[in-house]
């Protein structure tokens, strides 16, 4: 199923691009942008972990330097049947996390340093657990691939607004739609880039709760770092691109009242409520 979704998102955000290059640029123009989101497909499959490890400006970090962090990480994915992955530490002081790879393979588990400072070691071992049921369950490719997307649609659409002030672009005589087209479907772009990104973050939310408590063996420390979390969310609000927010484990700009009106992750009392029932 979420080999499908990425097919389908790769699709989905192809076709906004292409109607972007028609939009500014005609026939010519779609043709352009559809050589380009064949580019970018192949791309953010390959490197997108790369790219958001990129976007968070997290660092690698080695098992002489956090220990403790290593040994948690090792038990969890023994328990879970996962290769080790890598592990970064994110400089925010917002508590934070998120992994990311194309496959178990090629996983990255990253993890703020607010993160490390709050949380006791129960609760820590809840959200690696989360973490890294979202590689299990293999929807970080999903959801790096949407940051690539959503970050490169929402680049793409700042430029044509741009040329659309200042003048750039051809008129209704040379064919297709007229700048004004172009400069509404570049406003509506990274809307849409970002309804795709909801649809397929909440219900995952969801799931790796689940399997995260049933890795940690307790869904108790899960639930009181998610409450943690998005109080010191309100607080701190991460400075991060946008693009990556749905690939942490709890929205990290939820202290933006205009954040929230695009959330990826369905309500905390939600996820609590559900892990507070759950029987592991």
């Amino acid at each position: 199923m979420n080999n499908f979704k990425v097919w389908l998102m790769m699709a989905g955000l192809s076709v906004i691009l292409v109607l972007i290059g028609n939009a500014v640029g005609g026939s010519n123009g779609a043709m352009l942008f559809f050589l380009i989101s064949l580019g970018m497909n192949f791309f953010s499959y390959y490197y997108s972990d790369k790219v958001a490890i990129k976007m968070t400006r997290s660092q690698p970090v080695s098992e002489e330097e956090v220990p403790e962090l290593y040994a948690i990480v090792r038990r969890l994915t023994q328990r879970a049947g996962l290769p080790m992955p890598r592990i970064y530490i994110t400089p925010s002081p917002q508590p934070n996390a998120f992994a990311t790879g194309r496959n178990p393979a090629h996983a990255a588990v990253a993890v703020t340093e607010g993160l490390l400072r709050i949380l006791n070691k129960t609760e820590l071992e809840g959200v690696l657990a989360h973490e890294l049921a979202h590689v299990k369950n293999r929807d970080v490719l999903v959801g790096t691939i949407a940051a690539t997307f959503a970050g490169a649609i929402s680049m793409l659409a700042n430029i044509i607004q741009w040329g659309a002030i200042f003048g750039m672009g051809r008129d209704d005589e040379e064919g297709g739609g007229s700048m004004i087209g172009g400069l509404l479907l570049a406003i509506i772009a990274p809307i849409a880039a970002m309804i795709i990104q909801m649809a397929i973050s909440r219900s995952r939310e969801y799931m790796a709760d689940e399997d995260g408590a049933r890795f940690a063996g307790n869904s108790g420390g899960l639930s009181n770092a998610l409450l943690k979390l998005e109080s010191a969310a309100h607080r701190t609000p991460m400075q991060v691109n946008p693009a990556a927010s749905h690939m942490f484990i709890v929205n990290p700009l939820s202290g933006a009242s205009m954040a929230r009106l695009f959330s990826t992750h369905p309500p905390i009392e939600d996820r609590v409520k559900r892990l507070s029932e759950l029987r592991v």
